[in-house]
């Protein structure tokens, strides 16, 4: 059985960082390398594989393992929502960009919702908290990558489809997100729960936040530099966590 690594505030800045990088690199791979967001999905797509078949049959968590299949979730499930809706939505059926990005959501919703009950026909005792089997693992992994396509689409929707744009986007994701710490806290509802909004809608912010970075409506940085900058925090962020586990391990000695 495997165990997550440890829930905590570094954790939720790291997931943040490699969504928000994700978000970037998938569209500096599709995009400014011209892969094209179908030739982008399936080299991410194979790296996934590759990454996730490596972590399943891993005999323990090795973190930086788990934090690279995060990152290559988040970066197939950018150039994935971005294939679906502009793509298969818009280019193939004939939609608008705007209608695109709604029906990826809800399709992407639907998956989301399939993952999780295949999961609980499987089983009802493994979870984030008790630990994962194999075939948990693989789930848990299918569901983190079907959570970070919807991010991106979510994230679109309301930085396309609503007077919000990208950084009124952000700053509601980041307030629904408050809510949902503030529920661990206040209330008893299922943790496992409250994991699952809170990785949903990490996604999206680090969707809206990264075009924010990118895109000539925010900070117009391109896809290289940003994507740059983004690997830099990602790195400070996995330091920051690492000397604080040093100083408390300091203290309590």
């Amino acid at each position: 059985m495997k165990h997550l690594p440890k829930i905590n505030l570094f954790y939720w800045a790291l997931i943040i960082s490699a969504n928000t990088m994700g978000e970037t690199a998938g569209d500096l791979i599709s995009q400014t390398f011209n892969l094209g967001y179908g030739g982008g999905t399936l080299v991410l797509i194979s790296l996934f594989i590759i990454a996730l078949t490596i972590s399943i049959y891993s005999k323990s968590q090795k973190p930086l393992l788990y934090w690279t299949v995060i990152t290559l979730a988040s970066t197939a499930g950018t150039t994935i929502s971005d294939f679906i809706s502009r793509s298969f939505f818009h280019l193939q059926l004939g939609y608008t960009e705007n209608q695109g990005y709604t029906f990826g959501t809800i399709l992407l919703v639907v998956a989301l919702i399939i993952t999780f009950s295949i999961w609980k026909y499987h089983s009802k005792t493994n979870t984030i908290e008790n630990g994962l089997n194999k075939r948990t693992e693989f789930l848990y992994w299918i569901a983190i990558l079907t959570s970070s396509t919807l991010g991106t689409a979510f994230g679109d929707l309301l930085a396309h489809n609503t007077p919000l744009g990208f950084d009124g986007g952000t700053l509601l994701l980041l307030s629904l997100l408050t809510i949902v710490v503030a529920l661990v806290y206040l209330t008893k509802i299922s943790r496992e729960i409250l994991y699952w909004l809170a990785i949903i809608l990490t996604h999206p912010i680090g969707a809206t936040m990264g075009d924010y970075l990118t895109k000539p409506e925010g900070m117009n940085l391109g896809n290289v530099k940003s994507s740059l900058v983004l690997v830099v925090v990602f790195i400070v962020v996995i330091l920051a966590g690492k000397l604080t586990i040093v100083k408390n391990n300091a203290i309590k000695y």
